[in-house]
């Protein structure tokens, strides 16, 4: 099982779409491991982000990242870095297909409704950058035996 981190961006809080999206997550089958409302500081957003921090358009991507508080979510599933991935769809909304998170809910490439982890060894780093240890709870959902099949899952 891999736990990965996704952030309810401020355009997902502001118009109300975060029950859709945890919804998708977890009738795929995700587990949401960790939940919190959030306001990002700038340092969090500056480590985050560190690798756009020296582009001019960083301002405006921390100012859009601070306009309200986000959903952090710690996801948990087999291959839940790609499955997340999937169902997000590609950053820029307009290039996302529809059925995606981003085809169905986004037009933009910043407002693009949410942060996922983008491989097995940043979503480690996210998680904890997101959340202290006893905030992320390993537990079995009674449901877990009809998502996966016989020996998927360990």
């Amino acid at each position: 099982m891999e736990t990965t981190l996704v952030l309810l961006k401020p355009g997902c809080v502001q118009r109300q779409l975060i029950g859709e999206v945890i919804n998708r997550f977890e009738r795929r089958g995700l587990r949401i491991s960790g939940m919190k409302m959030m306001q990002l500081s700038d340092e969090i957003l500056r480590e985050h982000y560190a690798h756009l921090v020296e582009k001019p358009f960083f301002p405006g991507l921390q100012a859009s990242m601070q306009a309200s508080p986000v959903i952090a979510m710690a996801l948990t599933g087999v291959e839940a870095v790609k499955v997340v991935r999937q169902m997000a769809g590609p950053t820029n909304g307009r290039e996302a297909a529809p059925g995606t998170i981003r085809g169905d809910y986004s037009m933009s490439n910043q407002q693009n409704i949410v942060h996922a982890s983008d491989s097995v060894e940043n979503a480690a780093i996210e998680v904890r950058r997101f959340f202290r240890p006893e905030e992320v709870f390993d537990y079995t959902a009674h449901s877990q035996c009809y998502v996966y099949g016989e020996g998927e899952c360990k």
